[in-house]
């Protein structure tokens, strides 16, 4: 069993790689704009799926464009992993944003507010 899990670490690993040096060389779908980061990959036990994790810096209209486009070469990157990776069967890839960037500002935004909450008041103050 741990070998399995190695593996699919492996996988992952790999696929995370491809689909970045892709988004940064290979890209022509003209919706993916901005700064697109693979901040990592899930793959499933029997290499089935994988998700794809990035982060998309830009507007709202931005984003959802970038994810169109995307979707639309989601078909093409499994078969490149495919091949990159010797694997008989790609996984199928969907992408995902990652959100952990934005709610580690907003914990930080708490714990900023809460900090000012507990100071000690300025002399002067009431």
């Amino acid at each position: 069993m741990a070998h399995e899990s190695r593996r699919s670490d492996r996988v992952a690993e790999g696929i995370r790689e491809e689909v970045a040096t892709f988004l940064q060389t290979d890209v022509k779908d003209p919706r993916v704009v901005g700064m697109v980061t693979v901040t990592g990959v899930e793959v499933t036990r029997d290499l089935r799926n994988a998700k794809v994790f990035v982060s998309v810096m830009g507007s709202d209209e931005e984003q959802k464009a970038t994810f169109e486009g995307l979707a639309s070469v989601a078909s093409f990157l499994r078969a490149r992993v495919g091949r990159a990776l010797q694997l008989r069967l790609a996984p199928e890839i969907v992408f995902r944003k990652d959100e952990s960037l934005s709610r580690a500002n907003r914990i930080e935004e708490l714990l900023a507010g809460l900090k000012r909450e507990n100071e000690p008041p300025v002399d002067g103050e009431g």
